[in-house]
C-alpha cells in the first residue's frame, strides 16, 4: 500500500494517540475511593460491637485534644531529630524526645506521598497537640527525590502534655507510615476518619485511655478501612486483614458482654489485651493491602500502552529516508504472505499473553476489563505494527542503503543548523529524566531558540559576507505579493522549493536582496532575540523563580492599569497590522472590529478601561461583548474554509487558497486575542511580530528547507507555550478562558476554549506553518515533509518520557513532577494529532490542484 508521507504520520499519530490514553489508563489507576457520601455527616459512626448485650457507645468518641499545632519542615531526615546531629542542632526538640511528653515515629514516605489531607482545628478545654514533621528527607548531596533511606524517612514527634512519662522510660522511635497521620488526627480531634484514608491510628497516641475507649478507637479505624476494601478489592473476603477484622470484631463483643457483666477481672483484662493485639494486627494488614492498592500501577495497561508507542516511533524512524524523498510517499507493507503468517503467529501470541495475564491478575486490570472487541482490536493494531515495522526494516537490510532526503542534490550533507536541530532535541528529550528540568523546562526551549537565533545570525553573515562559491541549485528574485514581499523561483524540474541540498548552496545576495533589505536580514536574529529577551521577563513561571515579580504582575497590580490598557491597546493594534496584511476586505473589516470587541471585552469585566472610563463604573462579565467577537471569529472562519472550498473548484486560482488559509489563521489569532489576559497580549503581538521577521528575512533569502522550517516552527511554538506563563505544573492552566462568553459552565465549550487558549502558541505556530508553505513554495512534498517532521518530533519526547515515567514511577516525586508533565504530554500529542490531520487535509487539496 502506497500512502503519502503527510497521511501516513497523521494515521501514525492518532495511533500513538490511542497508546498514550492506554498507558494513561495504567499509569492513573482507579483511585482507592470510598462510594459513601463526601460529607462526614452522610453515613453514622460504626456502633461498638456487641454479643447480646445492649451498648450505648453508637456515637463518635469526644475529641482528645482541644487544638492541633503543625510544624512542617521540608526535607527533613529523621537522625537530623533523633541521631547525633539532633543533639547537636536541636536540642531543644532531641531533648522532648527523650524525656518530654512525647510520642516519636520514624514515618515513610512512599507513592503516592500524601501527608495530613483534610486537618480541621477544634471550640474546647483540652490539651493541645504539637505535630513535628517533614514532608520527605534528603540525601547527603541535599537532593530528595529518589527513594533512598535518607530521603523517605522522615521523624514524626507529637507533643502534648497529655502524654504520661515515667522517670527512665527509654522511647525508640517506630516505624509507621505518613499515611497514618490522617487517621491519627481524626480520631485525636474527635472526627470522623476520611474515608478515603489508608492509614492506621498511632496506637500510642491512645494507649493511655481505658480499654473500652482504646477497643472503640481500633473498632473505628477496621470498620473504615474494612469498608475501604470491600469497595475496591473485588476478592476482599480472602484478604487476610479482613479476615483477622472479622476475628477481632467478635472477639470484640465477647468482651463488651463481659465488660458490662463484670467492670473488673483478670478474665476481662486478658481478653481486652487479646483483642487489642487482634486488631492491632488486623489494621496493619489492612493499611498495608489498601496502601500497595493505592502505589500499584497497572503495569499490564502500561505496557501495552508502551508497545504501541515505540512501534509507532520506530515506524516513524525507519521511514524517514521514504518520507523525506522528494516524492513524500511511502510503501506499506501490508499485502504480503511473510506479512499475513507473522501477523497471526503474532495475535496468537498476544493473546494467550492476555489470557495468561488476565486469569491470574491479583489486582484490577483495565486492559483486562475490556471487552474482548477492543482488547482485540488493539491486539491486532499491535501485531500490525510489529509485521510493518519487520517487512520495512527488512527492506532496508537486503534491499541496500535507503534513499537519501534528497537524492537530486548528490553532495547533500549536514549543516551547522541540521546539528543543532538533532542536538536540540536530544539534550531535550535527556532533560526530562531529571525532576528540576521538567520544573523548569522553559528555560530549556528558552535556550533553545536563542540558540537557534544565533546559528541563524551566523548563517546570514555566512552567505550575506564570506560570500558562496557553490553554484545555486534553484534560482531566486524578489517580487511584489500578499505579504509585501513575494519569491519566485526559477530552475529545472529537478528543483524542490524549499531544498537547498544542504550544501547551503545559496545564491549570491545580490540577486536576492539588495541595501536595506540586506541588512534587515542581517539583523532579524538579533531583533528575534530581543525579543524573546522581552518577553522572559514578562511572566515567570517554573517553580525556582515563579515567585519572583515579573512585568505581568506589575501591570496586573491595581495601580498599574492605565499602563495595562495602554500596552493592550497597542499590542491588539499591531496583532491588526501584521494580520490583515493577507485577508480579504471583508476580513479585515471583521477582523478591526472583532479586536475592538476584544478590548471592550476586557474593560467591561474590569481589567482595563477607555480614556473616558470612571474607575468606579461596575464591572459585568462581559458576555455580550464576547459573543460579538466570537461572532466575527466564526465569520472570519468561515470565510477562510469557503476559499479553501472555492480553491478546490478553481484550482488554476492558488492566490484562493493563500487567502483562505492566511484567514483561518486570521480567525484563530482573533480567538487567541480574546481569551489572552491583557498583559499577555504583547506575547500575541510579538509572536506574529517575529513570524514576519522570519518569513521575510529568513526562510525566504535563507531557502530552508520545509524540514528545517518545520522544526523551527515548532520550537518557537514551544517557547510561545511557556511565554504565556505555563509551565509543566497544573495549577498554571488558565481555566478563566473556558468562561470567557458564558453564563455557566457548559463542559464542551469550556474545554475547547481552555485547551486552545493554553496551547495557543504552539497552534498559531502551526497554522502560520502551513500558510507559509503552502504559499511560499510550489513543491508538491513540502506539505507532507512538514506533516512528516511535525509528527516525528513531537513523538520523540513523549515516547521517550513514558519509559521514563515508567522506570521512575517510584520516584517521591512521581506525583508531583513527573505526572502533571505527562498529562501535558498527552495533551500536547492529542492537538498534535488534530494539526496533522489538517496538515493532511491542505496536502490533498495541493494534490487535487496539482
Amino acid at each position: 500500500m502506497r500512502l503519502g508521507a503527510g497521511t501516513f504520520a497523521a494515521c501514525c499519530v492518532a495511533i500513538e494517540v490511542l497508546g498514550i490514553a492506554v498507558f494513561l489508563r495504567g499509569f492513573f489507576p482507579a483511585p482507592v475511593r470510598s462510594s459513601a457520601g463526601t460529607e462526614h455527616g452522610a453515613e453514622p459512626p460504626a456502633p461498638e460491637p456487641s454479643a447480646g448485650a445492649s451498648s450505648n457507645w453508637t456515637t463518635l468518641p469526644p475529641p482528645l485534644f482541644g487544638k492541633v499545632v503543625i510544624v512542617l519542615i521540608d526535607a527533613l531526615r529523621d537522625d537530623f531529630v533523633f541521631g547525633s546531629k539532633g543533639v547537636k542542632f536541636m536540642p531543644y526538640t532531641t531533648y522532648l524526645v527523650e524525656k518530654g511528653a512525647s510520642h516519636s515515629f520514624v514515618a515513610e514516605a512512599k507513592p503516592p506521598t500524601v501527608t495530613m489531607p483534610r486537618i480541621k482545628e477544634r471550640e474546647v478545654a483540652l490539651p493541645s497537640l504539637l505535630v513535628l514533621c517533614g514532608d520527605h528527607g534528603m540525601s547527603e548531596t541535599g537532593s530528595h527525590g529518589a527513594s533512598s533511606m535518607e530521603e523517605v524517612n522522615t521523624p514524626l514527634i507529637l507533643i502534648s502534655s497529655a502524654f504520661e512519662r515515667k522517670p527512665g522510660d527509654v522511647r525508640h522511635p517506630t516505624r509507621v507510615q505518613q499515611t497514618d497521620v490522617a487517621a491519627t488526627l481524626a480520631i485525636a480531634l474527635g472526627l470522623p476518619i476520611p474515608k478515603d484514608s489508608v492509614g492506621s491510628l498511632l496506637f500510642p497516641v491512645v494507649e493511655g485511655k481505658p480499654m473500652r475507649e482504646q477497643l472503640r478507637f481500633l473498632h473505628l479505624n477496621t470498620v473504615q478501612l474494612s469498608k475501604l476494601l470491600q469497595e475496591n478489592v473485588p476478592s476482599y473476603e480472602k484478604d487476610p486483614g479482613f479476615e483477622q477484622f472479622k476475628m477481632s470484631e467478635r472477639l470484640h463483643g465477647n468482651w463488651i458482654r463481659l465488660y458490662l457483666e463484670e467492670k473488673q477481672s483478670e478474665v476481662l483484662l486478658n481478653l481486652g489485651s487479646k483483642v487489642l493485639r487482634q486488631y492491632l494486627d488486623a489494621l496493619k494488614t489492612l493499611s498495608l493491602s489498601l496502601s500497595t492498592q493505592v502505589a500499584q500501577y497497572d503495569m499490564y495497561s502500561m505496557m501495552v500502552g508502551t508497545v504501541v508507542v515505540l512501534e509507532v516511533l520506530t515506524l516513524l524512524l525507519l521511514s524517514v529516508p521514504q518520507a523525506l524523498h522528494r516524492k513524500a510517499e511511502l510503501e506499506v507493507p501490508l499485502s504480503s504472505p511473510g506479512f499475513s503468517l507473522l501477523f497471526y503467529l503474532v495475535i496468537l501470541v498476544l493473546s494467550a499473553v492476555h489470557v495468561i495475564v488476565c486469569t491470574s491478575a491479583e489486582s484490577s486490570c483495565y486492559f483486562c476489563g475490556l471487552s474482548w472487541l477492543a482488547a482485540g482490536g488493539v491486539m491486532v493494531l499491535a501485531s500490525a505494527l510489529l509485521c510493518v515495522i519487520v517487512s520495512v526494516l527488512t527492506n532496508v537490510l537486503v534491499g541496500g542503503k535507503p534513499r537519501r532526503k534528497n537524492p537530486v542534490h548528490p553532495s547533500s550533507r549536514w549543516s551547522e543548523l541540521d546539528l543543532l536541530i538533532l542536538l536540540g532535541t536530544v539534550g531535550h528529550v535527556l532533560s526530562l529524566g531529571a525532576s528540576s528540568f521538567v520544573e523548569e523546562e522553559h528555560q530549556t526551549w528558552y535556550f533553545l531558540v536563542n540558540t537557534l537565533c544565533l546559528a541563524l545570525s551566523q548563517e546570514t553573515y555566512r552567505n550575506y559576507f564570506l560570500g558562496d562559491d557553490s553554484e545555486p541549485q534553484c534560482g531566486l528574485h524578489v517580487e511584489q505579493g500578499l505579504d509585501g514581499v513575494a519569491t519566485a523561483w526559477q530552475g529545472g524540474p529537478g528543483c524542490d522549493v524549499l531544498e537547498r541540498g544542504k550544501g547551503h548552496g545559496s545564491p549570491p545576495p545580490s540577486e536576492v536582496l539588495h541595501g536595506s533589505e540586506k541588512w534587515m536580514v542581517l539583523a532579524s536574529p538579533w531583533l528575534i532575540l530581543a525579543c524573546c529577551r522581552l518577553l522572559r521577563s514578562l511572566n515567570q513561571t517554573g517553580v525556582q523563580w515563579a515567585h519572583r515579580p515579573d512585568l505581568g504582575h506589575w501591570l496586573t497590580s491595581s495601580d498599574h492599569k492605565a499602563e495595562l490598557s495602554v500596552l493592550a491597546a497597542v499590542s491588539l493594534l499591531v496583532v491588526f497590522v501584521l494580520v490583515q496584511r493577507g485577508c480579504s476586505p471583508v476580513s479585515k473589516a471583521a477582523l478591526a472590529l472583532g479586536l475592538l470587541g476584544v478590548y471592550c471585552y476586557r474593560a467591561a469585566i474590569g481589567s482595563v478601561r477607555f480614556p473616558w472610563q470612571q474607575d468606579s463604573k461596575d464591572i459585568s462579565k462581559g458576555i455580550t461583548e464576547a459573543r460579538f467577537v466570537y461572532v466575527f471569529v466564526l465569520g472570519i472562519l468561515f470565510t477562510g474554509t469557503k476559499d479553501l472550498l472555492k480553491a478546490q473548484v478553481v484550482p488554476a486560482d492558488f492566490r484562493i487558497k493563500t487567502v483562505g488559509l492566511w484567514e483561518i489563521h486570521s480567525g484563530l489569532v482573533l480567538l487567541a486575542a480574546l481569551l489572552f489576559r491583557p498583559h499577555n497580549l504583547p506575547v500575541l503581538a510579538f509572536s506574529l511580530l517575529i513570524q514576519t521577521l522570519m518569513t521575510k528575512f529568513i526562510w525566504r533569502p535563507l531557502r530552508h528547507d520545509a524540514a528545517e522550517v518545520t522544526v523551527m516552527h515548532y520550537w518557537f511554538g514551544q517557547a510561545f507555550f511557556y511565554f504565556q506563563g505555563n509551565s509543566n505544573n497544573i495549577a498554571t492552566v488558565d481555566i478563566s478562558a473556558g468562561f470567557v462568553g458564558l453564563d455557566t459552565y457548559v463542559e464542551i465549550p469550556a474545554v475547547f476554549l481552555t485547551a486552545f487558549g493554553t496551547y495557543a502558541g504552539p497552534l498559531l505556530w502551526a497554522s502560520h506553518l502551513v500558510h507559509f508553505l503552502s504559499s511560499e513554495t510550489h513543491s508538491s512534498s513540502a506539505l507532507s515533509h512538514a506533516c512528516f517532521c511535525y509528527a516525528m518530533i513531537c513523538s520523540i519526547p513523549v515516547s521517550t518520557y513514558i519509559v521514563l515515567v515508567t522506570s521512575l514511577r517510584y520516584h517521591l516525586f512521581i506525583w508531583s513532577v513527573f505526572s502533571p508533565k505527562l498529562l501535558y504530554e498527552g495533551m500536547h500529542l492529542l492537538i498534535t494529532a488534530a494539526v496533522c490531520v489538517f496538515f493532511t487535509a491542505m496536502d490533498q487539496t495541493r494534490l487535487t490542484q496539482s
